[in-house]
């Protein structure tokens, strides 16, 4: 039987899935790595964690499975999106730690930004909003901040990318330097409809051309390991996503008006729009979801980003210490019928969809002397699934568009409680996926269909299994709650601006 490997390189950890041809997962493998705060707003990660962790965990996952490097037929990389690296050409050493997704340090820069009125020209062009979640304003900052960036970038010593560009040069041994269209339309310098790097966004952030990264298929051969750099073995890199859209296409959301939400660090909402760019839906942001090698093969998706859903249990037990593991989340939220009409807005690094307010922060509301622990717990569980209302209602406001059911997965989605919440709140069938790691496991499916393992989207399609669905239940008093929920999303805008 041959086999994939999916590789999951995400906000806090890498998974890694092999993948047998029958599109079952054989094995796992799971490491997690550091974060930085240096300062309040900012996130940073030390690149050669993902790369320790990526190599740990293969290893780790190939044990399990009993195969070895050599026997895998192809590779995938999948990501946290937006995260931005700058590092030497021919060392591949990183000459800053990488700025993550949910850094606000160029909210700033943003806000001058659309002062001098280029909203609509971004949103024009790439689909996005202004924000500093995106990795335009992270790069012009690493450029003019790191001592001989902007001159060494000018010159083709130095390369920037996103996550999956350094992990690629890692595995190749710097002799390819690529993404694919579904990142490339994440940094807010890509024409996601002429399907190139926009010269006037790149003139605007400073950001020269030789810097940039080929960008190439998500189904596709990129380029083979170097045995010395992966487990002994010469293996092709075959497939390449930004973890979401990754996560669509391991849901099999192949057709237009399917969607998904993944529930991990934060959660993300994307409906296949098919060929089509969907018109800009206040509040909502365009991206690429598949992309090949032309308009002709390019898909598109509606997206609502929630910055902070898994993110927030993290911090109750890093932060607060109310919890021990991430796992008690769940059982710890079952146990008290309610919140006890507490709410947690966990705005903790500004709010994305559809608000995208950069100076939001975290807010707890309606606590009471009766409040407990658990209390505390449902809010933040209950958050998750109130955020995606907020981007589900945009989505039918807005785009006209009407979901018929809600495809989920990530880590947080084994939750029970949290997905009858979901379908009460949506009002649609909520349908879990038998596999929560559909980022790794579509990152699988996209390098096996170029290497033949699998024949067609179709073949895959029905090798799609459902754990559990979820119908709606009470959603009169869903929609009560979330109304109360809203009231206290408005006491945490603007809060950062004094």
């Amino acid at each position: 039987m041959a086999h994939v490997l999916g590789i999951d390189s995400g906000t806090t950890g890498v998974t890694v899935l092999v993948v047998g041809e029958d599109g079952g997962v054989a094995a796992r493998g799971y490491r997690e790595f550091a974060q930085s705060f240096p300062r309040p707003g900012w996130v940073e990660h030390d690149p050669e964690d993902w790369w320790d962790a990526l190599r740990e965990a293969a290893a780790a996952a190939l044990e399990e499975a009993g195969i070895g490097a050599s026997d895998l037929a192809a590779i995938g990389i999948t990501n946290q999106r937006e995260t931005t690296v700058l590092w030497e050409r021919d060392t591949l050493r990183p000459v800053h730690p990488a700025i993550v997704w949910q850094d606000r340090r160029t909210a700033e820069l943003c806000a001058t930004l659309r002062e001098e009125g280029w909203d609509e020209p971004v949103r024009e062009r790439t689909g996005l909003v202004i924000d500093p979640y995106f990795s335009a304003t992270k790069l012009a900052w690493l450029l003019g901040n790191v001592e001989g960036a902007r001159e060494a970038a000018g010159t083709g010593r130095l390369f920037f990318g996103t996550v999956d560009s350094y992990l690629v040069a890692r595995l190749t041994g710097g002799r390819v330097h690529a993404t694919d269209p579904t990142n490339a339309s994440r940094t807010m310098l890509y024409d996601i409809h002429r399907l190139d790097w926009d010269d006037e966004l790149l003139e605007r952030f400073g950001v020269p051309r030789a810097v940039l990264p080929e960008v190439r298929p998500s189904s596709g051969r990129l380029g083979t390991t170097l045995p010395d750099r992966f487990l002994g073995a010469s293996v092709p890199v075959s497939g390449v996503a930004g973890d979401q859209q990754a996560a669509l296409f391991g849901q099999a959301c192949f057709d237009p008006g399917s969607a998904k939400n993944t529930y991990g660090t934060g959660s993300f909402v994307l409906m296949n729009t098919g060929s089509t760019a969907p018109r800009h839906a206040e509040g909502l942001i365009t991206t690429i979801a598949f992309g090949g090698r032309g308009p002709e093969d390019t898909e598109y998706a509606l997206e609502g980003s929630i910055f902070v859903t898994g993110a927030a249990v993290q911090w109750l037990r890093d932060g607060l210490g109310l919890i021990d593991a991430a796992s008690q989340a769940g059982p710890i939220a079952a146990s008290v019928p309610d919140t006890g009409d507490v709410f947690f807005v966990p705005a903790l690094v500004g709010l994305g969809a559809p608000w995208w307010d950069p100076h939001a922060r975290g807010t707890i509301v309606g606590i009471t002397r009766g409040t407990t622990r658990a209390h505390v717990v449902r809010a933040a569980v209950e958050a998750m699934a109130y955020q995606t209302r907020d981007v589900v209602e945009t989505m039918r406001r807005e785009a006209g568009v009407e979901p018929a059911e809600l495809k989920a997965d990530g880590g947080a989605s084994a939750m029970d409680v949290l997905m009858q919440l979901q379908a009460d709140l949506l009002g649609v069938p909520v349908r879990r996926s038998a596999v929560l790691e559909t980022t790794a496991l579509g990152a699988a499916y996209l390098a096996g269909l170029a290497e033949g393992v699998w024949s067609s989207r179709e073949e895959l399609a029905e090798r799609w299994v459902l754990d559990r669905e979820f119908a709606p239940g009470d959603t009169e008093e869903a929609d009560r709650r979330h109304a109360r929920w809203r009231k206290a999303v408005e006491r945490s805008f603007s809060w950062a601006d004094g």
